[in-house]
């Protein structure tokens, strides 16, 4: 078992930056690779980013390429998605995921573990 606690969300203008984290409990952490996904009201989760195990992969959504940064720190079972360039449309609820594999994985079917979400709001 996982236990995936996000953090971070909140209120920001367009244009601004955010932070998310989330604390990882449970399985070994640092053979585990990680996701972030995002749901706006009215539509249905989608992948926003992924990291493997040791952080030496990663892979993005378009729509977030070259704005979004997600990394990881093992020594402290924690992910992060650092947010920059805000849009209205960056506005959902932000989820983090654990999968069983060590690989990236970009669909919501290959993550076992969700965390309860965090709210991010931009204002534009």
């Amino acid at each position: 078992q996982v236990q995936l606690v996000e953090s971070g969300g909140g209120l920001v203008q367009a244009g601004g930056s955010l932070g998310l984290s989330c604390a990882a409990s449970g399985r070994t952490f640092s053979n585990t690779a990680m996701g972030w996904f995002r749901q706006a009201p009215g539509k249905e989760r989608e992948f926003v980013a992924t990291i493997n195990w040791n952080g030496a992969n990663t892979n993005y959504a378009d729509f977030v390429k070259g704005r979004f940064t997600i990394s990881r720190d093992n020594a402290k079972n924690t992910l992060y998605l650092q947010m920059n360039s805000l849009k209205a449309e960056d506005t959902a609820v932000y989820y983090c995921a654990a999968r069983r594999g060590d690989t990236v994985g970009f669909s919501i079917r290959e993550y076992d573990y969700w965390g309860q979400g965090t709210q991010v709001t931009v204002s534009s």
